[in-house]
């Protein structure tokens, strides 16, 4: 019996000292993870609600309010159709051809000024999502650079964000109109890093897509990815190095 306790102790303390050593390396390697010096935001759904477009998209489609995230998925797709074939059409133009496309694949008779006027004001007056502000405000007061990155054209990025008040918390915008090159291609993300003068490792991209922080990781960016509902990773790219559920958790991890 002694010889049997003697083997449960002896397993239970290296049981107990594997855990220590476990938890000791997992501490480390958090105090060794360099800091970003900047954030780099995604901006619709990331920080913007897209949920407001369902009544002027489903009006759009015959009250077919069920059809906004393909809406929006087709919108991506051929963003990427654009940058793989050399061609380049801003973003509002995609999202009315995109908008069409839908309601012919779902024999709905709609016109190009219908698509139009379900998107463009809509679109430009979306609401920040409820943690966005706070978060945004003290990620800036523990000292990072706040910029963001999209794939909206410059003017209508500048009109998203003086709409949902977030003008004063970005140190800078960019948007791939500069570039006509659509994330999540490589070029999109070396381009940013390129105009803000730091290295792949000293940036963090944070998005609520999976594409966008798949695409980020791979070009060398820390990448957090924001679990808004009904957003997925892409289970086949790298996994991000945080994934949070909202930017208050993003303000607890990098303090």
């Amino acid at each position: 019996m002694s010889i049997l306790k003697s083997l449960k102790n002896l397993t239970l303390s290296l049981l107990v000292g594997s855990s220590l050593v476990s938890g000791y390396a997992m501490a480390d390697e958090m105090k060794t993870q360099e800091k970003p010096k900047v954030l780099i935001f995604d901006v619709n759904e990331t920080l913007l609600d897209l949920t407001s477009m369902r009544t002027s998209i489903g009006k759009a489609l015959g009250g077919r309010e069920d059809l906004l995230p393909l809406w929006f998925s087709t919108m991506l797709h051929h963003s990427l159709v654009d940058t793989v074939s050399g061609s380049y059409h801003d973003f509002g133009q995609i999202g009315v051809a995109s908008l069409m496309m839908v309601a012919q694949n779902n024999n709905i008779d709609i016109t190009s000024e219908q698509a139009k006027t379900a998107i463009v004001t809509p679109l430009l007056t979306l609401p920040p999502h409820n943690d966005v502000k706070e978060g945004l405000a003290k990620l800036k007061a523990q000292g990072y650079k706040l910029v963001s990155l999209t794939n909206s054209s410059n003017k209508g990025v500048k009109a998203q964000f003086e709409s949902a008040g977030l003008m004063s918390y970005f140190d800078a915008r960019y948007s791939i109109e500069d570039i006509k090159i659509y994330k999540p291609d490589l070029r999109a993300y070396e381009w940013v890093l390129k105009k803000l003068n730091v290295a792949p490792n000293e940036a963090m991209m944070v998005a609520a897509h999976g594409w966008d922080v798949a695409g980020a990781k791979e070009a060398g960016l820390q990448t957090t990815f924001i679990a808004r509902p009904g957003k997925a990773l892409y289970p086949l790219a790298k996994k991000p190095d945080h994934v949070v559920k909202d930017l208050h958790e993003l303000v607890a991890l990098l303090k």
